[in-house]
């Protein structure tokens, strides 16, 4: 059966008419359509959907639009949709699939998003550097009793060089390494920290 029989006139008068529509006539895409191409109908000022009740009102002026013609080009309206694939029921269902992915895209690829995958990764990178530092630099809870001045200290500065690394990798990455003669003095203050480190390390 066409999609225009299923739209069935329940009550008329002067500049109102009332249809019983079928249910896949009320899913939220093709609602706003049918709402939309009626509305675009010389004459009609007023038109609701009801998709719960399964209800089309429409309010038009008679003197710019007869009740024929309003039905001709609702006709005509619903077969263009039905030739279009839209009261198919895979069709529903793959365009609000679309929809869905379309904004999750959308959401992707959004500021919001971005911020917080960077926080998310800034915490991951944080918990391994947390757990190298645990290894370097934590004898056991000896060390700790031994010379606690020192573990701590050793403990803060491993903490320190990590965190310089950290907020200059990118930099590391590609300018110093890319360009280390312009960058030479970069790399000296490098290797100089490096050196500090090793040698607080060696036993007295």
């Amino acid at each position: 059966m066409s999609i225009q029989k299923e739209f069935v006139v329940r009550y008329r008068s002067e500049g109102h008419v009332r249809f019983q529509i079928p249910s896949r006539a009320t899913q939220a895409d093709i609602a706003q359509r049918i709402t939309d191409n009626v509305q675009a109908i010389r004459g009609v000022y007023d038109v609701r959907l009801f998709r719960n009740a399964k209800k089309l009102v429409i309010r038009y002026h008679e003197p710019d639009c007869a009740f024929i013609e309003l039905a001709k080009q609702l006709s005509a309206s619903l077969a263009e949709l039905e030739q279009q694939g839209w009261f198919n029921h895979q069709a529903l269902v793959s365009a609000s699939v679309k929809s869905r992915l379309g904004l999750k895209e959308r959401f992707k690829a959004s500021r919001i998003n971005r911020w917080f995958g960077s926080k998310i990764t800034a915490a991951k990178e944080t918990a391994q550097a947390a757990k190298v530092l645990g290894k370097l630099s934590s004898k056991g809870p000896k060390a700790l009793f031994r010379d606690p001045e020192k573990a701590v200290t050793d403990f803060l500065t491993d903490i320190l060089v990590m965190y310089l690394i950290k907020i200059h990798w990118t930099r590391i990455t590609q300018q110093w390494l890319v360009k280390p003669i312009v960058h030479r003095y970069e790399w000296m203050a490098t290797f100089y920290m490096f050196y500090l480190l090793v040698r607080s390390r060696r036993p007295k």
